[in-house]
């Protein structure tokens, strides 16, 4: 019966190994994918131990290259909070990494950018319609809708109709 199990064990650690090789998941992806495959929780939880000790698995560090990972593309602080809770990452580590992000961020910035990026590549439609579509593509990159709605308002008196 031993053999058995070392060798789930086995088969285990390599599926996460190959989950693990094409991006860093969280501990909760990695249980979430184990169980799909039907691995006993035994088994499981001693994979999961494993990756732990051997810090293939830190759900700080997953959630920190997460946050600067979406920053870039750029998405909204909103958006990134919702991603890294469906990922399974704790309220707690959420709330301490996106503080240590928001000190050298500037929503406000990064959406008049946008804002003012998709005015150029809309400037043959109608100014409201134009405000009314990004103020809805920013939504869903998941900045705060105030600044969002601040931004083009304060845009849409430098808007230029032609």
């Amino acid at each position: 019966m031993q053999n058995k199990e070392a060798a789930q064990l086995e088969k285990a650690k390599n599926y996460a190994f190959l989950l693990l090789k094409f991006r860093p998941r969280s501990e909760d992806e990695i249980l979430q994918r184990l169980k799909r495959k039907k691995f006993e929780d035994k088994i499981i939880k001693e994979t999961i131990s494993f990756l732990k000790e051997k810090v293939f698995l830190d759900d700080e560090a997953f959630a920190r290259a997460w946050i600067e990972g979406r920053l870039k593309r750029p998405f909204g602080l909103r958006r990134i909070r919702q991603e890294l809770k469906l990922k399974g990452i704790s309220q707690e580590t959420i709330d301490k990494q996106i503080a240590a992000v928001k000190e050298g961020y500037c929503e406000e910035s990064i959406v008049a950018k946008i804002a003012k990026d998709r005015f150029t590549k809309l400037k043959s439609v109608d100014p409201d319609k134009a405000r009314r579509r990004i103020f809805d593509y920013l939504l869903r990159r998941g900045f705060s809708p105030d600044i969002v709605r601040d931004t083009l308002f304060a845009k849409a008196k430098g808007v230029p109709t032609e």
